[in-house]
């Protein structure tokens, strides 16, 4: 049969599902790793990875049920909420490819300021350093970090960075990586819209040439 046909389309996006069912349960598996070797602490941040390895678990078992079953109901659920995946991932991997030594200085500020003091302190010592960004309009917010700061450095002779200039070193390597990987990833998405749409509307050719498409 040729590359166009039903067994085809049903196989390709059979292999689709089935790898995102293994990105899904790789996220969860990181997640858990993270927290039990306690690279991680933050119960938000382990929680947002494993809701997202759950989620994308989710549209893949429906997607693969779909495509062996030839299910119109879960075939039109799969593609659209793919399609709504794809919108968005699109726009974020658009987002970290352009985005600027500033706005990644504002957006670490923001995210900075939301991480709980347990987290902070597992980053400064893991990243030897102290603080987020040593400047004038955040002068109070650093003082207060380097108080609370168990970087290894501070006790040393050597000078203790702060971690936004750590980071902001790698930031733009790290985010054309993240982006790259995002933008791939969202074209995989809508080849599987475009499989679920062409696999919907084809025929089985093993079914009652009378049954409703």
């Amino acid at each position: 049969m040729v590359c166009g046909g039903f067994t085809c389309s049903k196989n390709a996006l059979c292999s689709l599902n089935v790898v995102y069912m293994l990105v899904g349960l790789l996220l969860i598996g990181v997640a858990a790793w993270g927290k039990g070797f306690g690279l991680v602490s933050s119960i938000h941040i382990i929680g947002g990875v494993i809701a997202v390895g759950v989620f994308l678990l989710l549209i893949a078992v429906v997607g693969l049920v779909g495509a062996v079953r030839h299910h119109q109901v879960m075939l039109f659920f799969y593609m659209v909420i793919l399609f709504i995946v794809f919108l968005f991932q699109f726009g974020v991997s658009c987002s970290c490819l352009a985005m600027n030594r500033g706005q990644q200085e504002v957006f670490l500020n923001s995210a900075w300021g939301m991480l709980e003091s347990k987290t902070k302190t597992d980053l400064e010592s893991q990243l030897n350093c102290c603080g987020l960004l040593n400047v004038t309009d955040q002068r109070e917010r650093y003082e207060e970090d380097l108080r609370d700061c168990p970087a290894p450095c501070k006790t040393a002779t050597t000078k203790c960075y702060t971690c936004g200039d750590m980071m902001l070193h790698h930031a733009s390597e790290a985010l054309k990586i993240l982006g790259g990987v995002g933008l791939f990833f969202s074209f995989t998405e809508i080849l599987g819209v475009w499989l679920a749409v062409r696999y919907r509307n084809q025929k089985d050719p093993r079914a009652n040439p009378s049954a409703f498409l």
